[in-house]
């Protein structure tokens, strides 16, 4: 049975420090071993873990960060959920994120806040809509929902928009994706981790790894901040600081980190229905439950590990801002924060073995980690229980930068990360 609570009995437990609660999931010791280990704690490895737990019958798992859960890019991003892709192995990848986030919160059995408020990508000019037209056709070809909106449908859905005869990028249209739409970032992580430790995998946070454990030329555990962990096989899902684990591993990666700004104003009365990304300014904002108008832009292109802002970047994506919504102008901002994106040469991400055998990848994603988690999960999983590739997976390995079969939706889709 459920067990509630009032309002002080909430407070006066707040004052306790939560003693009276059950922990969501456990703090365990680590064990000396473990069939697979997963170095990362935000949403792609606890999702593995659990996939492993679920989809395998593996759950002699552990899964070990550096920090808190959901404290890198997992809880540092605008939550945007979307498969609007044009390549189809782009979107066989993140279509089959977004079905599984449709039924996440049912499944886990915890309220994601899953929103499929609809994304609409605005198109600036005739040519715009000629290559917003392109990608519609693939997308529906792809079997993937999207519609081509002409400029009145799209002022209809979002009256918001600049339709001055003086702005610098006009409305003449856009890509309508009903299916997309945000959800809330650290009540994912949180979901997988409950879900993880309900089938028996050890979380362990403020858990550093600091190397990996060599044997034969196989990686076959971790070193920590808490000792050596042998492992059957370990998954490596750290964003940002793929590149630097990879190192710590003994080879290099074609990644580079970048910082990606994102901040919210005040709370006002809701005033926008759908998610808006203005191509023209870079720039994406949608309104969150809060009533906070949440927003980013593109990379800040300075290579970066940080998670801070730069007052530059925030300058760029505020103009965008108030280019593509002047109403917006009168509010203030509350927060602002970064998190840092690892970005490969063609903005696709790498799913796969490592050229050390034993670590298998899940890192590259840009800017679309967030929106990927559940797949991202689902196939490091398999890569991990089966040493092999998943379908969706085979075509993000590393090697196609050796072989050339790129999937550089940067241009694709005009995706920027």
């Amino acid at each position: 049975m459920t067990r509630r609570y009032s309002a002080l009995s909430l407070f006066v437990e707040g004052l306790r420090g939560q003693s009276g609660w059950t922990p969501a999931w456990r703090t365990p010791t680590p064990k000396p071993e473990y069939d697979v280990v997963i170095v990362g704690g935000g949403g792609h490895g606890l999702a593995a873990a659990y996939y492993l737990a679920r989809n395998h019958g593996i759950r002699n798992v552990a899964v070990v960060e550096k920090g808190w859960l959901g404290g890198g890019n997992t809880g540092r991003n605008t939550t945007t959920i979307r498969s609007n892709y044009f390549y189809p192995e782009s979107v066989a990848l993140y279509d089959f994120a977004l079905r599984l986030y449709e039924g996440l919160s049912r499944e886990l059995n915890y309220n994601i806040m899953f929103s499929q408020r609809g994304l609409l990508t605005v198109a600036h000019s005739e040519a715009e809509m000629e290559i917003a037209a392109r990608l519609v056709n693939a997308m529906q070809i792809n079997g993937v929902d999207a519609e081509l909106l002409g400029p009145a449908e799209a002022m209809r859905r979002e009256p918001l928009l600049n339709t001055s005869d003086r702005a610098r990028y006009p409305v003449y249209g856009g890509v309508w994706q009903g299916r997309g739409g945000v959800a809330r970032h650290d009540a994912v992580a949180w979901a997988y981790a409950r879900a993880a430790d309900r089938l028996g995998v050890d979380i362990m946070q403020d858990c550093e790894v600091r190397g990996f454990l060599v044997e034969n030329g196989r990686c076959v555990g971790v070193e920590t901040a808490a000792g050596t962990i042998r492992a059957g096989a370990v998954g490596l899902a750290v964003a940002g600081h793929s590149s630097v684990m990879a190192e710590k591993a003994g080879f290099a990666l074609p990644i580079q980190s970048y910082a990606l700004q994102a901040m919210v104003t005040e709370p006002v009365k809701p005033c926008m229905a759908t998610v808006l990304l203005y191509p023209g300014t870079g720039t994406y904002v949608f309104q969150s439950d809060k009533g906070e108008m949440v927003i980013g832009g593109g990379i800040d292109r300075v290579p970066s590990y940080a998670q801070r802002g730069n007052p530059p970047a925030q300058r760029q994506v505020l103009s965008g801002l108030l280019e593509g919504f002047p109403a917006l102008g009168q509010l203030s901002l509350m927060r602002q924060w970064a998190g840092n994106v690892d970005v490969t040469p063609d903005s696709s991400a790498i799913i796969g073995p490592s050229p050390l055998p034993g670590l298998f990848l899940n890192c590259g994603w840009g800017t679309g980690g967030f929106k990927s988690i559940p797949a991202g999960g689902w196939l490091l999983a398999h890569l991990l229980a089966t040493g092999g590739h998943h379908e969706i997976s085979r075509p993000f390995d590393l090697s196609r930068f050796e072989t050339g079969r790129l999937i550089d939706e940067a241009a694709g889709s005009g995706i920027a990360h």
